[in-house]
Parts: structure tokens; sequence; C-alpha cells
């Protein structure tokens, strides 16, 4: 299996990047092909106007990397993995600018965007997350838009690594390990048991047999 880890932090060696990275091990020592990217080395933008934006075949104007790595490494993976540390109670600027720019694609204006939304629907999904407080909701919004966007694109969300520090590197001295979390979840995310139960679902009495 494939799954595209992609680091938000302007950090390149910050807290969020190491549990990426410690993510990106995990998987690869689970025999499964991890692509590691910086969201900084593909995006140079925010999303604009595409009725203003687009060039005439429909293409997305904004000369970037964020074509290439949407359409050659995240539509093709099955699963996708953010990292992102927490900024004001959200996610980095990157990170949502990378959701945001997938707009371009899967938009009606876009020529070609069924084979699009073909490739954003049944991921999974997971979230790594660095954050100084140590506040349970403190990372509770951008949850709740992975949630949103996992039953937006009837996609599977996996779990949450949270680490906490400060100065780069701090998350290795967290005495809860997320560092070895990171990797343990790395290793599971395309075995690990995730569900999201409606009311109606059909489920068994117990979880583990």
């Amino acid at each position: 299996m494939k799954a595209l880890v992609l680091s938000s932090s302007p950090r390149r060696n910050g807290n969020s990047a190491l549990l990426a990275k410690a993510c990106a091990e995990g998987l690869a020592e689970a025999g499964h092909e991890a692509e590691f990217v910086h969201a900084d080395d593909v995006l140079a933008g925010f999303l604009r106007d595409c009725r203003q934006c687009r060039k005439p075949d429909g293409e997305c104007a904004i000369e970037d990397g964020f074509r290439d790595a949407f359409f050659e490494s995240y539509l093709p993976a099955e699963g996708f993995i953010a990292a992102t540390p927490i900024y004001w109670y959200g996610s980095s600027a990157q990170l949502k600018a990378f959701f945001d720019r997938t707009f371009c694609y899967y938009a009606a204006s876009y020529p070609n965007s069924a084979p699009v939304i073909d490739g954003m629907i049944g991921k999974r999904v997971g979230l790594l997350v660095s954050s100084e407080e140590t506040f349970p909701m403190v990372s509770g919004a951008v949850i709740c838009q992975f949630q949103e966007y996992c039953r937006y694109t009837r996609s599977t969300f996996v779990g949450v690594v949270h680490g906490y520090g400060n100065a780069r590197g701090d998350v290795a001295r967290d005495p809860n390990d997320p560092l070895k979390a990171a990797r343990r979840f790395g290793r599971e995310f395309f075995t690990r048991h995730a569900t999201d139960y409606q009311i109606d679902t059909e489920r068994p009495g117990r979880v583990w047999g």
C-alpha cells in the first residue's frame, strides 16, 4: 500500500515534522510505500477565485508544485497522513491551503473532475499533531475538520497521534513517547481497527473477538 505523509510545518525539523518522519518510518517497516512531502516544497500560494484564475484549458494558473503533488502523490495513494503544529487552535496555514487547493481539480469547472473525485474517495486518513499546550481539546478543531473531510470523501479516519513540545525536538522528551506512538501508527496504519458508526450500522456486540 502507498501513503502520502505531508509535513505542513514551516519548521522542517520541528516537532510535527519529527512525528511525520517517525510515522513514515513505521509505514516502511510494515512494508508499505511512504512518500514524505514538505508542504512548503509544493505550495507557493493560497486558493484564488477559480472563475478568474483558470487557464483557458481549465487548468489552475497558480505556478507551483501543488498539481504534481496532488495528481502524482495524493490521488494514487491509498492513505494520507498529515502532520501539523497547532496554530491558534487550528492547523497550519500550509495544511489548510493544501486542502483548499484540491477544489481547483474536483470542482465542476475543472474539465476532468470526475476521475479526481474518484481518486479522493475512500482513503485511509491519519493526523499527527504537536502543541505546547496540553489542554485536552487543544486539537479539537483540527480533529473535527479531519472527521468532516473523511465524511465528505467517504474516507476512514484512522486516528490521531499528539505530541507535546515547544522548542525544536521537544517532542522527543515528551514522557508519553509520541515518536514511538507515531512509528507504531505508521506500522499499523493500513490494518488498524477504525469505525464510524451510524444509527443503523450493523455491528457485533463486541469490538474485539
